[in-house]
């Protein structure tokens, strides 16, 4: 196979389940790392998980809080897996952020545009599509964009609207015939190959880590890691792909209680540290007007949970593998793993 593929970060959590999936499946891959001090663990980590072709994957320096490197990086790539998020992620500087995003989203389309990539494929954001509905009685799909002055809506979710809207501005203004696509996926959960997750586990480890006994009747749509990689790499390669937004989720939603009775269930030695109480809504609205999380919280809480990954199966053939329960209890185990929850889990 002769086509080259360039993945961003490879390193992270989503980034080596990406790196996996394309050397399973023959593609020569280079992946960009901040630091090439990295390139050794993410060659080890891809070893212990007996992932095969690893004579087929290089790295290139490049960082996103820098325009210099990604030229070098794009040379003789074909598709580029745009994964990684800019490193500066401090809450109290938004406009820094959202900045941050812009320009290595920008700095990425534009070194593959020089190189004449045939498609970039995005990682984008739930964030960008469905914070804005508020109608329980409609579908969330891809036609819909959060609007980027939601009251409640975090930092980082703006920050990955903003790119993600500077990328389609950018396509639409560009001259060549380079494609874009974006996989935006909703809270990335499941087994991590190494120690690196996403920030969507502190969620579930909200629930099960024994540090509350206090939960939020908080509805979710989760996807499995390696679903989003699938759909990464189907997004890359199919030509019906191009110039679309696909969502990432899992079928159905599940909420911050039911995730809780599951982990009783089915984690035993875990149960009595559960969050089993819940936090009425209505203090949560009480105190949005005078506390940010409180204002996140509240959106969260308005936002319609029915969100279709229906366009994903008819136009890609995609289908996630895992559904909710599954997806919980591998991400349970990877906290245990890493040591983010204190004790041993019982599988049932």
């Amino acid at each position: 196979m002769t086509e080259k593929v360039l993945v961003t970060g490879g390193n992270g959590f989503l980034g080596l389940n990406i790196l996996a999936e394309l050397l399973t499946q023959g593609f020569e891959v280079r992946s960009t790392l901040r630091n090439l001090d990295k390139q050794g663990g993410v060659v080890e980590t891809l070893q212990q998980s007996h992932v095969p072709n690893l004579d087929r994957l290089s790295f290139a320096q490049a960082d996103l809080s820098k325009d210099a490197g990604w030229d070098e990086a794009m040379q003789g790539i074909t598709y580029v897996l745009s994964v990684a998020s800019p490193v500066f992620m401090n809450a109290d500087h938004p406009a820094e952020m959202e900045r941050a995003a812009k320009d290595g989203t920008l700095w990425i389309l534009k070194a593959a545009d020089n190189a004449h990539v045939k498609r970039v494929v995005m990682t984008a954001n739930f964030g960008a599509v469905g914070f804005s509905n508020f109608d329980h009685h409609s579908i969330t799909d891809e036609a819909d964009w959060t609007n980027p002055d939601e009251p409640g809506l975090s930092p980082y979710e703006k920050s990955k609207l903003l790119a993600e809207q500077a990328a389609w501005h950018y396509i639409q203004q560009s001259p060549s015939n380079m494609e874009l696509t974006t996989v935006n996926p909703v809270a990335i959960l499941g087994p991590a190959l190494d120690h690196h997750v996403s920030g969507s586990f502190g969620v579930v480890k909200g629930v099960v880590d024994g540090s509350s006994k206090r939960t939020v009747n908080l509805e979710l749509n989760l996807v499995d890691v390696r679903d989003v990689a699938d759909l990464h790499v189907r997004a890359m390669t199919n030509p019906k792909a191009a110039g679309e937004r696909f969502i990432a989720s899992a079928d159905g939603k599940i909420s911050l209680p039911e995730i809780g009775r599951l982990v009783q269930q089915k984690r035993p030695a875990l149960a009595n540290q559960v969050a089993t109480k819940i936090l009425p809504n209505w203090l949560i609205s009480l105190a949005a007007p005078f506390n940010e999380r409180a204002k996140e919280g509240r959106l969260l809480l308005r936002m319609n949970r029915n969100v279709s990954n229906q366009k994903a199966k008819r136009l890609l053939g995609w289908q996630p593998q895992h559904d909710n329960a599954e997806i919980v209890l591998d991400t349970v185990d990877a906290m245990v793993a890493n040591g983010m929850v204190s004790n041993s889990v019982t599988k049932s």
